[in-house]
Parts: structure tokens; C-alpha cells; sequence
């Protein structure tokens, strides 16, 4: 059980969801590479956040996560029937730039086309593998003067072009997106991928967002935590006391106009960011 840090508000029938989940991600290695830079956290209502162990774990040993054993755990969260968000510090797409090159319409076709050009979800296959594989299709790699619109709305947010810079998720985001890709496919409708499926959050729903945990690290004690720890740890403690405050609703719908909100439906939006 989490340590108490708040009375609870006698308010559950208008809470978004029942629990918390933050992640921290990795592109290192491949999809079955175990790294302490992968941390989960999760908070119940009312309750502190606390770390999530890989499944792999054991008594007397805890393991590493790695991206694939993430997945399946989201997978089987969902199948619990039980509603929750889960913060996940990775772009969930690219900048329109990106769509334009490959005449991509919407998230969905862009999904598609690229899992088939950046199959990181595959055994064996890094990030690093798929740049030098693409080294003569600079338009698939990208460059790292071209941003989403929502990380020209942040102070020190990167593009997820910006490779092998400290602070980048530029891997983490070439190695997540096939993952987002599969659990759409096999949650079906119990998934939502916000805002790409709708800025309004259907009741009962569980789902996934993108965000930057630097908005939320300072405002909470570190403690003992390594940084990519308290990550984590940040994000599902800010989402739970934001739905217990009953603003977390007021977070997706940001200020946007409507030729801002048609580029955000292509290129996603980091939940936070208002």
C-alpha cells in the first residue's frame, strides 16, 4: 500500500478513472533489452505513487524492465476492466512535416506506414539499426530542426528528431510507437490513444498519453529515487491528484484554435501542456 498523502475526496463517481500509471521509457537497445532507465509507477486514488516491478521479478531479484514486457502489461491492465491513464514520456507521432513528405492523411495511416519503415517491435531490431538502414532516406530519419507544435509551446521540450543528445526522446519515440501500434490493435475500442481518438475521454475508458515529465519532477520530493525513478513517479502522482482535484478534465482540452487542433490530430499533443 501507498503511503497516505492526501484525504480523498468523497467525489469517486465524478473521477475520471480508478488508478495512475507513469512511465518512464528507453529506446536503448531492442525491444526485449532490460534497463533501469524503464521505471512504472502507479497510484491508486488517495494513495502515493509506488514503483511497479517488472513481472519478471522475483522475490529475491528485481528485474529490469524492457519495452515488450511494458506492452504486455498495459495489455493485461486493460483486460482488468478497470479504467486508468497511463503517462508515457514518448512522442506518439511525428511532425507534419513528416506527413507531408510521405503524403500521410491521418494518425492512422501514419501508424501503419511507419511500423512497416521502423519495426523497432521486432526481435534483434534497435533504433541504431533502422537509422543506419536508413541512412540514404533522410526523410525518414528526420532533422532535428523540425518540431511538433506542441513542443514549440514548451521551454526545453526536443524534437523527436534530435538523436544522441542528453534529454532526447527521439529514440524513445522511434522505439514506442510500434508498441502504441500493437496495443491498438489488440485492445481495440477499451484503448484510448488521447487525442488521436478524440479529446474527450469516454467514460470508462482506458488510456494513454503522451507527456513530459519535467513539467511535473520538481514539484514533488525525490527522496531516494534515481532521476529516471522520479519521472515516473511524478506523472502518476500528478495525474492522480489532478483527477482527484477534478482538473485532469480541464488538461484535455487545451487552449487551442481549430487550424491548432487539426495539426495536433496528426501530430498528438503532450498532455500538461494547456
Amino acid at each position: 500500500m501507498g503511503q497516505q498523502y492526501r484525504k480523498p475526496l468523497n467525489t469517486f463517481s465524478i473521477r475520471m478513472f480508478h488508478h495512475y500509471i507513469g512511465i518512464d521509457y528507453s529506446g536503448r537497445g531492442t525491444c526485449t533489452t532490460r534497463t533501469s532507465a524503464i521505471q512504472v509507477y502507479r497510484a491508486e486514488t488517495g494513495l502515493d505513487a509506488s514503483v511497479v516491478n517488472s513481472p519478471a521479478s522475483t522475490e529475491n531479484r528485481r528485474r529490469n524492465w524492457c519495452r515488450q514486457e511494458v506492452a504486455e502489461w498495459l495489455l493485461k491492465e486493460i483486460e482488468q476492466g478497470k479504467s486508468f491513464i497511463a503517462g508515457i514520456d514518448h512522442g506518439f507521432s511525428l511532425p507534419v512535416s513528416y506527413m507531408q513528405r510521405f503524403s500521410l492523411n491521418n494518425w492512422p495511416e501514419f501508424l501503419n506506414d511507419f511500423c512497416n519503415h521502423w519495426p523497432t517491435d521486432q526481435p534483434h531490431v534497435s533504433v541504431d539499426d533502422i537509422r543506419k538502414k536508413l541512412s540514404n532516406q533522410l526523410g525518414r530519419i528526420g532533422k532535428p530542426d523540425e518540431y511538433r507544435l506542441a513542443e514549440r509551446w514548451t521551454s526545453s521540450a526536443k524534437s523527436v528528431f534530435q538523436f544522441d543528445v542528453q534529454g532526447s526522446v527521439a529514440k524513445s519515440t522511434h522505439a514506442g510507437i510500434p508498441w502504441i501500434q500493437k496495443l491498438r490493435t489488440e485492445a481495440g475500442d477499451r484503448l484510448h490513444c488521447w487525442p488521436f481518438d478524440g479529446w474527450k475521454i469516454p467514460k470508462n475508458r482506458c488510456v494513454i498519453a503522451e507527456v513530459f515529465p519535467s513539467i511535473f519532477r520538481q514539484r514533488y520530493p525525490r527522496g531516494n529515487r534515481h532521476a529516471d525513478a522520479q519521472d515516473a513517479y511524478s506523472v502518476a502522482r500528478w495525474l492522480s491528484e489532478a483527477d482527484q482535484n477534478l482538473q485532469l478534465q480541464h488538461f484535455f482540452e487545451p487552449f487551442l484554435t481549430i487550424e491548432q487542433r487539426k495539426l495536433a490530430n496528426l501530430e498528438g499533443w503532450i498532455l500538461g501542456i494547456m
